[in-house]
């Protein structure tokens, strides 16, 4: 490794530390308890930790959970839990170590990961890729709506919108473009290819708000917010919330790409041609897509339909267990899938640092000051200011997830400091948003790079899209989704 590698990776392994240091160091502000402050400051280190990713952020988490629980005694209890008669600090920090890896929506996110592992085994997210490009793909805004239609169909299953636009969409339509000899890096990329791509990643960032499940960062958010709030968002209710606004963008983004990133080519044969080719290579359907659909069927319609009987988690859990004993996936599948147990490592931690905020009273002490400092705002207002803030800050955010552990329970807590805001309503307006704002930047959400380094969206083209189509995201948000959220709530 050269100095200048090395001096780089030195620099953003201790800028975590660094930060921790210097906010324990400064002196703990009125109204808050020392051992939240210094509690505070390791979660702070920890978010530096996850924007500059020194070391993976499942690392980033384990250490930052383990810290606590070691320096529990002053950073996790306050002195006078520490004197109560039998309480075990020992016993207690560790329990709130491994408390991330017992929530249910993490479990439910590691089931997600296991129905997108079934569409990749099976080779059913292909077909389907395929099947709509055959249908749809003699004439180039048609086809944009296949590549729409297609993440679509996956995004309920997919929480990955990486592996399911990077690593499943993508793929396919890569393809396409050269048998109308628009190529990357070359002038010609306007011929197909800068609609193709530019649509997939608008349309993978409009379902990665519409369904919960779309988006690894939902379910987390969902966690956190749960934690701090105690007030859950089940899959059916983030549906019916998204759903006016989610579904008309959805409709509306291949047009809107075929006007504002228009391709030369209109129509052509080659196109449906190759997926028909490439659909006779797969030959009919098999056994295993058979069972599946069956299986994603009945677990979309008890996560609709079935949420007082069964929880979302469990489903997943029921086919796991089902792929598992249909030989769809085996065992060794499983274990191998490192995006899988990454993820829920990752979460597991920053679930129970987040939680550690509002157990040691960081939160409602935060809560309480901004609050003050926006009362006079209407309650409606307040929460548009903060939707608006939120979304707009994640230019200064590479993941989505990092997003939502550094920014989330500071925007929970100011909410909580209005008087006559409804909390739900505004779940339902801010986590939303958590999709759309991924088109904003060419690192805004996990497939971001894939299609920025296809060759056919350069620079200048991406930013300019991206700022388009992320201010007309929020707009159709705040304008649909507001009155509908007022309406329902």
């Amino acid at each position: 490794m050269n100095s200048s590698v090395q001096s780089a990776f030195d620099w953003k392994l201790l800028a975590p530390l660094v930060v921790a240091i210097i906010v324990a160091l400064i002196p703990t502000p009125e109204g808050v308890a020392p051992h939240a402050w210094y509690f505070f400051a390791i979660f702070l280190g920890c978010v530096v930790g996850l924007i500059f990713e020194p070391l993976p952020g499942a690392v980033i988490g384990l250490i930052g959970v383990t810290l606590v629980a070691l320096l529990s005694r002053w950073v996790l209890f306050s002195p006078e839990q520490l004197a109560t008669e039998g309480f075990n600090a020992a016993n207690q920090a560790f329990s709130w170590a491994v408390s991330g890896f017992t929530n249910s929506t993490v479990w439910l996110i590691f089931g997600a990961f296991m129905f997108a592992l079934g569409y990749e085994k099976t080779g059913l997210g292909r077909r389907i890729s395929l099947w709509l490009v055959k249908a749809m793909g003699k004439r180039t805004l048609t086809l944009g709506y296949a590549v729409m239609i297609a993440d679509a169909v996956l995004a309920p299953f997919t929480p990955s919108n990486t592996a399911r636009s990077g690593g499943t969409i993508y793929p396919v339509i890569r393809n396409l473009p050269p048998l109308y000899d628009s190529l990357p890096n070359d002038p010609s990329m306007k011929r197909m290819g800068s609609f193709l791509m530019w649509t997939a990643i608008t349309s993978t960032c409009v379902t990665s708000s519409l369904f919960l499940t779309a988006l690894a960062p939902n379910l987390l958010a969902i966690a956190l917010t749960e934690s701090a709030t105690g007030i859950h968002i089940n899959w059916g209710q983030w549906f019916i919330a998204v759903a006016p606004a989610g579904i008309l963008l959805l409709l509306l983004v291949p047009l809107l790409c075929y006007w504002l990133c228009a391709p030369e080519v209109k129509a052509g044969e080659e196109v449906s041609n190759w997926a028909r080719d490439e659909l006779n290579k797969l030959g009919a359907l098999t056994r295993n897509e058979i069972l599946l659909v069956i299986m994603v069927v009945t677990a979309l319609l008890l996560w609709i339909f079935a949420g007082d009987v069964v929880s979302a988690s469990l489903v997943g859990l029921v086919v796991i267990c089902c792929m598992l004993l249909t030989g769809i996936v085996s065992w060794n599948d499983i274990l191998d899938n490192r995006a899988a147990w990454n993820t829920f490592v990752w979460f597991a931690t920053l679930v129970a640092l987040a939680g550690g905020l509002s157990q040691v009273g960081f939160v409602n002490w935060f809560g309480g000051m901004v609050g003050e400092q926006i009362s006079h705002f209407n309650p409606v207002m307040a929460m548009v200011a903060l939707t608006v803030i939120f979304y707009l800050l994640h230019y200064l955010f590479a993941s989505v997830t990092a997003h939502v552990t550094a920014l989330l329970p500071v925007m929970l807590a100011a909410a909580s400091g209005i008087a006559g805001l409804d909390m739900q309503m505004f779940i339902l307006l801010l986590l939303p948003t958590l999709g759309f704002m991924g088109i904003i930047t060419p690192y805004g959400t996990g497939p971001s790079p894939v299609y920025y380094g296809s060759g056919y969206l350069p620079s200048a083209l991406y930013w300019r899209l991206g700022a388009i189509f992320g201010l007309l995201f929020l707009v159709a948000w705040l304008a649909i989704g507001l009155p509908w959220l007022l309406l329902i709530n």
